[in-house]
């Protein structure tokens, strides 16, 4: 215990910088906006992890904090894709999560939007196309956004939802 504040102590505490305040109050604004024009006040997301580190999803769930209040602006995750109005994939997509990701987008009802989140989901990644993955999300479902970065940041993914929405 002893060395480890002794570490603390020495490097200091790292983290990154919050977002602009007005960058995400625009964000935030611009997608309550849309989503009660389009989805009537309520967009519902079904996230699938089709074989990722889950980088992308600690970020996911950072959208979810106080700070960027993603039930506050109308939007909600849901177990049942049947639910959902936007699939958010993560990961580049493992052959034995194709079948399951496949299931999900046709149980999906239309009209039904495809967000790859994250450089895996988007262009495979490190692991690329080899003996166990398929690649990136667009190998297997139509995409309609794709959300770069290693992972992307909660701002980001924001956008990235705003724009499909738009």
């Amino acid at each position: 215990m002893f060395q480890l504040l002794k570490q603390i102590a020495i490097i200091g505490i790292k983290t990154e910088p919050a977002p602009a305040p007005d960058e995400s109050l625009r964000v935030s604004k611009a997608l309550s906006a849309q989503i009660a024009k389009r989805f009537h006040g309520a967009l519902t997301i079904r996230h699938v992890d089709a074989g990722s580190c889950n980088g992308c999803e600690l970020e996911i769930n950072a959208l979810n904090n106080p700070y960027y209040n993603l039930e506050g602006l109308g939007i909600r995750f849901v177990a049942s894709p049947r639910h959902a109005d936007m699939l958010l994939v993560t990961g580049p997509v493992s052959r034995h999560m194709e079948l399951a990701l496949k299931r999900t987008y046709d149980a999906t009802p239309e009209p039904k939007l495809v967000v790859a989140l994250g450089e895996c989901a988007c262009t495979g990644g490190i692991y690329g196309e080899s003996y166990a993955t398929l690649g990136r999300v667009s190998n297997v479902l139509p995409v309609d956004i794709c959300v770069s970065g290693c992972p992307p940041t909660p701002l980001a993914i924001m956008q990235g939802i705003l724009t499909a929405i738009t």
